[in-house]
């Protein structure tokens, strides 16, 4: 059993399963969607049933639980550190992140014009809220680097509800043959490892300092990021929520905002319906009204 888990006792009393022997029924896969949705507003289809049991077993088998319903027991009924803890882990499990640097790269080209456009108007602030591994919110670093020099003092706070990926990304370390990546960009931003480091390449010190990575759940009533921003990167992440948690999180994410910033957002999403809060300004890009 982990260590998180022992110091809490669980109401099961389950002993550490055997392989093959995690019982996970259509009740289980109705109570996992409920949680995960009131705790991440995550909106899990019906057919996702295999999914869901791969990522819960494994929380299964670590925790030293026989059944899924024994373990959202304990996680609903446990209390204290430990079960905080459990239920990071939990959300952690049921998080997609596919992500790969320059992905949907028209933002970026995009990005260049509306930074060079802001000149004189402030130091540019940025929030990348879904960070994933760190793969978008390096780009957009690069990006801010290439359009404005390296002496622009942007500022760059970048999220996640996920603490697994928000560890890889600030350690900002990557394969060599990571996708999206031009000769030239591996040369200006990155540092290539050796010996035992050979085939990785680490983010350089100077882009690094420019992120500022933060665990945030777009579900919090609060969210602590500072002055407004210039620009929000949202992308890819709506799709997983239902309309009703869509318009709320966009009423939030607009009052992040200084007027007039602009919103980037992923090819498969469309707020045309929020009209009061954003404008189509460019291909999946909205801005602020």
């Amino acid at each position: 059993m982990s260590a998180v888990m022992s110091a809490v006792a669980r109401p099961d009393g389950a002993g550490p399963p055997t392989l093959g022997d995690l019982a996970f029924d259509d009740a289980d896969f109705d109570r996992v969607r409920q949680l995960i949705y009131e705790r991440a507003g995550i909106n899990l289809g019906a057919g996702k049933q295999a999914m869901v049991y791969s990522r819960v077993s494994r929380r299964l088998r670590e925790t030293g639980h026989r059944s899924c319903a024994g373990y959202l027991r304990w996680l609903e009924q446990a209390r204290g550190a430990a079960a905080d803890a459990e239920w990071q882990e939990f959300i952690n499990c049921l998080t997609t992140n596919l992500t790969s640097f320059f992905r949907e790269d028209h933002h970026f080209t995009a990005l260049v014009d509306d930074l060079r456009a802001r000149t004189g108007q402030g130091t540019p602030r940025i929030w990348c809220s879904a960070a994933s591994t760190g793969e978008e919110p390096y780009s957009i670093a690069m990006t801010v680097d290439e359009a404005l020099g390296p002496n622009h003092g942007a500022r760059l706070v970048a999220s996640d509800i996920d603490t697994n990926v928000l560890t890889t990304a600030a350690a900002g370390v990557y394969p060599l043959e990571a996708r999206g990546l031009s000769p030239q960009r591996l040369r200006q931003h990155f540092l290539r490892g050796k010996a035992a480091q050979a085939g990785l390449i680490r983010v350089r010190p100077e882009l690094a300092r420019i992120v500022e990575f933060r665990v945030l759940n777009l579900m919090d009533s609060h969210w602590a990021l500072g002055e407004p921003f210039d620009f929000v990167f949202c992308r890819n992440v709506m799709i997983y929520f239902d309309a009703p948690t869509q318009r709320r999180v966009l009423e939030k994410i607009h009052a992040t905002m200084k007027p007039r910033g602009l919103l980037y957002v992923g090819h498969s999403e469309n707020f045309t319906e929020a009209r009061s809060l954003f404008q189509l300004r460019g291909k999946t890009i909205y801005e602020r009204v």
